[in-house]
This record gives C-alpha cells, structure tokens and sequence, in this order.
C-alpha cells in the first residue's frame, strides 16, 4: 500500500466578491479531484484546535498525526530545525521576518509589506548578515541566522520567551501591533535597533525592507519518530521551512525539488515527478504546496484559483494515472487550514479534506466549503492514523 498526502496550503477560503459568491474552490476546475471525490470519503477536519493560534505550524502538525496540543511548542523552533539550528537548553528561536513599514517607530509604523516587497534570498541573506555583525554574533546570547526570502530566525535566551507577538500577515495595511509581555522591552530594543542597519543594508540591495518582525517563539520541540508511529517510512517535498523542519524533527526524508518555491512560479510538475520516484523505494510521500496560501495573503482570489487548477492538472490528475502502477494506494487531501482572501490571513474553521482508497468505494461528496458544510469536523491529528491503518471503515 502506497500513502500519499496531499496538502495545498490555506486553500480553503470563503465567498468572494470577485467569484461571484463563491469560493475558489467551488469556482476552479478541477476534474481530476472531483473524480476521486466521487467515490472518496469527503469531510471536514478540525485542523486547529481550539484556543491554538490557526497557523502552519499547527496544522501541518496535526497532518503529520501529532496532536498540536502536546507537541507544539512554537513556529520558530520548527523552521529553525529545518535549517540545521540546534537550539541549547535554556535558548528560544524567534521567527524574524524582514518587513516594510510606512513610518519609522513602533506607535506610527503601518504594516506595507510583511514580506518586504517578496525579497530575494540574495537581497535578505546581506542584511542578516549585516544584523548579526551588528546587533548579534553571540553577544549577550543573541544570534541571527539567514534563512529564505523574508523568513529568517533569531535565537535568544530564554528569558526573552514570554512575550505576545503577532504574526505581520495578520497586519497587512493596518498600524503595527508590537510585542507586549515580560520579555516585550528587549524585543522593542532589538526591532527598533533593526532600522538602522536594515536600512543601511537595505539601500545596497535594493530592497524595501525597514526593519525586522519578530513573532513564532519557541523551545525545540521532541516528536516521535514517524516511522515508529506510524510504521512507514517516506519522504516529503515543500518548499516551506516550516513543512522542512516537521520533516527533520520527525524523522521524514526531506527532499530539496529544484524549482519548488514558496511562490506562485512553484514547479508543481517537478515536485509530482519527486513522489513518483520516491514512491518506487519508499511507501509513504507527503506534498505540500504553498501558492494557494501566498494568494489568500495577498487577497488574489483568481490567482487562487490558477493555483488550485494547477493542483489538478499537474498533480492530482498524473497521480491518479501513475499510482495504480504501484498496486493500492490511497490519498489524504488537505489543506492546514483556510486563508480566506476577503480577509488576507488564516482562519481556525475546520477545512475539507478527502481520504481516498483505491480498493474502497466510499460514499463519495464534493471537495468544496458548501459540500462538507453541515458535516460534523473530525479530529484532523486522527487522520493520519487512518490513512496508514490495515483496513479503513
């Protein structure tokens, strides 16, 4: 049995104004997902639970099968295990997005861009650099680390932990809310003393970005292994270091695709062809892909829609074609949680998914918002375990 998990980032939406009422997924065409729906089981999950932020972090946990409950422990520390940053005990890893800010200062500062303008790896790794020689290097435990594009990360001492931050897509065209709590004066001290290098760094560039976001804190966390789990063993393409470093801390291969990217230019083929060929040694692959998130960031319904029908055409409609040269298989499709354009940032309401066996007929439904509505949600961290199990209901 080959498993195959699916998840188009933050596809699910709400209405939109532009698509007539209705949701990118209801208005994209997607025969080949429709298809298997048809003969799938068709439902909703709760993919955040209740009282827990509605990020990717969250819900990419509970697709993997980890109750978010008890194994989350912050984003930061998540990507930063992607990018091969051991945090000691007593250290704290902060997320540190380079954004844009209309107005110098944290009472005027309006959130522009809180990916500062999409700046390239080769704009932003000069400016960390230059902030770390600045502002880190070690000194007083404070050390900064490149990451991609705007997504960098920032280790501190524990003592900087308990702080309340919000995510700066959350404040997309709205005055910037800074951090508040205990640890809220040095995170103020850092971001404030950000300006003037980023700035400095900024101009040689040619990057807008003003200053940095800190937000996503976190202790390293410890996840069982996958395999041990779940007894398969697989492989896992994204582009996200956020996917990544889920990957590195439950023990999954994570494979580098060559034009897999974390934008809309994303070669979905490229990272098809990636699960065909992991799938010949290894019987578990999950495929994550972010466009259909950055659309619902930047409010481009449409463009969620392309993304989505790319979905179809270049992922789901060739996997169903090749996958039953493998023998049985079955498919867990969706997303970690909904990014409704209307209102450009993610949401705790429980999305579609689909769990689709070759050798099952299942009751069949819609893989739409209006199709799973009325469905009680499910418990999103139990799929996982029912996907991989003998024999489902």
């Amino acid at each position: 049995m080959k498993y195959v998990v699916l998840v188009p980032d933050g596809c699910a939406d709400e209405a939109c104004d532009e698509l007539g009422g209705k949701t990118p997924l209801e208005v994209a065409r997607m025969p080949a997902l429709a298809a298997l729906a048809a003969r799938a089981e068709v439902g909703r999950a709760a993919v955040i639970p209740e009282g827990m932020p509605p990020g990717s972090d969250v819900g990419n946990l509970a697709i993997l099968g980890y109750d978010p409950k008890e194994f989350h422990t912050g984003r930061a520390p998540i990507e930063a295990a992607a990018m091969g940053i051991e945090l000691k005990p007593g250290e704290v890893a902060y997320r540190c997005n380079l954004v844009t800010l209309g107005d110098a200062g944290e009472s005027s500062g309006t959130m522009i861009d809180f990916a500062a303008g999409h700046i390239s790896s080769e704009q932003s790794h000069p400016i960390i650099d230059a902030l770390n020689a600045a502002l880190g290097d070690g000194r007083d435990g404070v050390r900064f680390y490149p990451g991609v594009e705007y997504r960098h990360i920032l280790v501190v001492p524990g003592e900087w932990a308990v702080s309340d931050c919000v995510p700066p897509h959350d404040l997309t065209g709205k005055p910037s809310i800074w951090p508040t709590g205990p640890a809220a004066d040095k995170l103020h001290a850092l971001m404030n003393a950000s300006q003037a290098v980023v700035a400095e760094a900024a101009s040689r560039v040619g990057s807008v970005a003003t200053q940095i976001w800190l937000w996503g804190q976190g202790t390293s966390p410890t996840l069982p292994s996958f395999s041990d789990r779940y007894g398969v063993t697989g492989r896992l393409t994204s582009a996200v270091d956020l996917v990544r470093g889920l990957g590195v801390l439950a023990g999954i291969e994570v494979l580098d695709v060559p034009g897999a990217s974390a934008g809309f230019e994303n070669d979905y083929v490229a990272q098809r062809d990636a699960c065909l060929a992991s799938l010949e040694t290894q019987d578990f692959f999950m495929l994550h892909v972010e466009a259909t998130d950055e659309a619902g960031h930047q409010q481009l319904p449409l463009t969620k829609v392309e993304a989505l029908e790319r979905w179809d055409s270049e992922i789901i409609g060739p996997l169903a074609e090749a996958l039953p040269r493998f023998g049985s298989y079955r498919i867990l499709l969706m997303p970690d949680h909904a990014t409704p354009c209307r209102l450009g940032t993610h949401t705790s309401d429980a999305v579609p998914y689909m769990l689709y066996d070759s050798e099952i007929e299942g009751s069949g439904g819609v893989y739409s918002e209006s199709g799973t509505e009325g469905l009680e949600p499910v418990v999103a961290h139990e799929l996982m375990g029912r996907l991989v199990a003998h024999a489902l209901a």
